[in-house]
C-alpha cells in the first residue's frame, strides 16, 4: 500500500512527509483492518511533522480523522455463531471511524472513573501507531466509532478530531445555558464547536486574525467577529483558545466576566506569558486545559452531529497531494477543514 510517513521532522518547507510503499497491515487480536476512504488533516499532524510534537517512532504515518470500510477482523473477534454483529463488533463492509485516542489500560484510577483520556498508558493514532495517511489502517475494535448514516465520508472525517476535541473543550469551558462564549482561532475544530454551542442557545463571539476565517464565522451566524487580540463587545462567560498561541491566554482571560472559564484546546501551544493575578485570574476565573478525549466524548458528538445538520466546511485534496494539504494548513490557506481523499488516489 501507499502511505505518507514522517521522515525527518522539521519546518513544513523542508517536506518532512515522504510518500512510499508499505506492506499492508495485518489485524491482530481485537483489531479491525480498514480500507481508508478519507482522512482529515489536523493541526496535530502538522505539529508532528514539524517536530513540535516529537514522533514516538521513526516513519510513523500521521492522520487520525479516518473514515474507512472494514476489510478484515482480528481472528478473535467473530462471534461463535459466525455473526460479528452478535458480539457488537463491526462486520466486514461496515463504515467506521478512527480517532486520536486508540488505547488505554482500562485499569488505572483515571480509566476506572471515566477519565480514560488521562490514562498514563494511553496510545494515539498517527503518533504511537500508524494512522490514516495511508491506503489501509488498523484500529482496535474497542476504539473504532460507528458512524451516522446521514453524513458523507468527507464531512464526517473532521468530526473525528476537530469535532470531538471541540466538544470536549466546550464541556471544559463550563458554558452556562444561554451564555456568552468567546472562540479564539477559527479553524477546523472551532467552526464546528461554534455551531454546537449556538445550537444549545449560546451567544458566540469569534476572535481570529484570518480574514477568511472571519468571513466563515459571519456566514455561520455568530454574534460578533473581531481580530485575535480584540476585546469582544461583551464580557464572556466562557472562552476556548483553539489557536496554538500562548500569547492569547492572557487576552482571553482578561475578556472573561466574573467566574468565567477559559479552556485551552490544543495539544501544543507556544509559551504562555506571565499572568497578572488581579487582571487575569482574580474574581474566580478558571483556566483549564484539554487532554485528548474519551470515547464517550466521541459517541456524544456523533449523536449530536446526526441531528444538528452541522455545516462542515472542507477543502479536499487527492491522496497524492497530502503534503500540499499539510503545507496549506501551515500557511493559513485552509478555511474550515482539510480532508484527503485516499480511496480515489
Amino acid at each position: 500500500m501507499r502511505a505518507w510517513y514522517v521522515d525527518q521532522p522539521g519546518p513544513i518547507a523542508t517536506h518532512p512527509l515522504a510518500l512510499g510503499e508499505r506492506p499492508d497491515p495485518e489485524p491482530g487480536p481485537g483489531d479491525l483492518l480498514l480500507r481508508v476512504l478519507v482522512c482529515g488533516v489536523c493541526r496535530t499532524d502538522l505539529h508532528l511533522a514539524e517536530g513540535d510534537l516529537a514522533p514516538r517512532r521513526h516513519g510513523v504515518v500521521p492522520g487520525h480523522q479516518v473514515v474507512g470500510v472494514v476489510e478484515a477482523l482480528g481472528a478473535d473477534l467473530a462471534d461463535p455463531s459466525g455473526d460479528p454483529a452478535a458480539s457488537g463488533t463491526p462486520a466486514v463492509g461496515d463504515r467506521v471511524g478512527i480517532a486520536w485516542l486508540r488505547g488505554t489500560c482500562g485499569r488505572c484510577r483515571w480509566c476506572r472513573r471515566g477519565e480514560e483520556n488521562l490514562c498514563p498508558a494511553s496510545t494515539y493514532t498517527g503518533w504511537d501507531a500508524d494512522g490514516g495517511f495511508a491506503e489501509r489502517a488498523v484500529v482496535p475494535a474497542a476504539f473504532a466509532y460507528a458512524l451516522p448514516p446521514g453524513l458523507d465520508d468527507e464531512h464526517l472525517a473532521p468530526l473525528l478530531c476537530g469535532g470531538i476535541i471541540g466538544y470536549r473543550a466546550l464541556r471544559r469551558a463550563n458554558l452556562p445555558p444561554g451564555g456568552r462564549l468567546g472562540i479564539y482561532g477559527f479553524g477546523s475544530s472551532a467552526h464546528l464547536t461554534a455551531q454546537v454551542a449556538m445550537a444549545g442557545g449560546a451567544e458566540v463571539h469569534v476572535l481570529t486574525r484570518d480574514e477568511g476565517s472571519r468571513a466563515l464565522a459571519r456566514e455561520l451566524g455568530v454574534a460578533s467577529v473581531g481580530g485575535a487580540t480584540d476585546r469582544p463587545p461583551v464580557p464572556l462567560d466562557s472562552a476556548i483558545v483553539f489557536a496554538p498561541v500562548g500569547e492569547l491566554v492572557p487576552v482571553a482571560l482578561e475578556a472573561l466576566d466574573r467566574g468565567g472559564t477559559l479552556a485551552l484546546a490544543g495539544i501544543h501551544m507556544t509559551d504562555v506569558p506571565s499572568l497578572h493575578y488581579a487582571r487575569h485570574l482574580f474574581l474566580e476565573r478558571d483556566l483549564r486545559t484539554v487532554t485528548a478525549n474519551t470515547r464517550a466524548d466521541g459517541e456524544d458528538l456523533l449523536r449530536l452531529a446526526a441531528v444538528l445538520d452541522l455545516d462542515v466546511r472542507t477543502t479536499s485534496y487527492a491522496f497524492g497531494d497530502t503534503g500540499t494539504a499539510l503545507r496549506d494548513l501551515a500557511e493559513g490557506r485552509v478555511t474550515g477543514s482539510a480532508v484527503v481523499r485516499v480511496a480515489d488516489g
